[in-house]
């Protein structure tokens, strides 16, 4: 993915697929700490452990028909190339929360690209779902 508005428009739909009606985006430029941290959560059917796990792995996916999934396996890649690293947090009827940090100025971090046409984007999309989106930059 070419940037991080990409990922969350990825990791949005994928919430959705999982029948989530809230979705919550969160970007968070912390330049004292030299990260960028993305995170989405959404109230969606969730994850067992099992699947949580194997969510990075791009020869999993739970979605029928499919032999491969891309999303986390990708985010993961682009978060680790800017030196930082993801985490995946779910319940089986709770939803899911994913969490992105890379370090903000690191040469390979990817751009954050247009985050307010991707919302929009998903908001025109999906009227059923509730979006909230909040970038924050702490300290300044």
């Amino acid at each position: 993915m070419e940037d991080v508005s990409l990922h969350i428009l990825d990791i949005a739909e994928n919430a959705i697929r999982a029948k989530a009606r809230n979705v919550e985006i969160r970007v968070i430029q912390n330049d004292r700490e030299d990260t960028l941290i993305l995170e989405i959560t959404d109230d969606g059917m969730g994850m067992n452990e099992e699947e949580t796990k194997r969510s990075v792995d791009p020869f999993f996916t739970t979605k029928a028909g499919k032999k491969v999934g891309l999303g986390l396996p990708f985010l993961a890649q682009s978060a680790e190339e800017a030196e930082g690293m993801m985490i995946v947090e779910s319940a089986v009827g709770r939803g899911t929360k994913v969490t992105a940090v890379f370090k903000l100025r690191h040469i390979d971090r990817r751009p954050l690209g247009n985050l307010d046409e991707t919302v929009r984007c998903l908001k025109a999309a999906h009227p059923e779902v509730d979006f909230f989106f909040e970038c924050l930059t702490p300290g300044q």
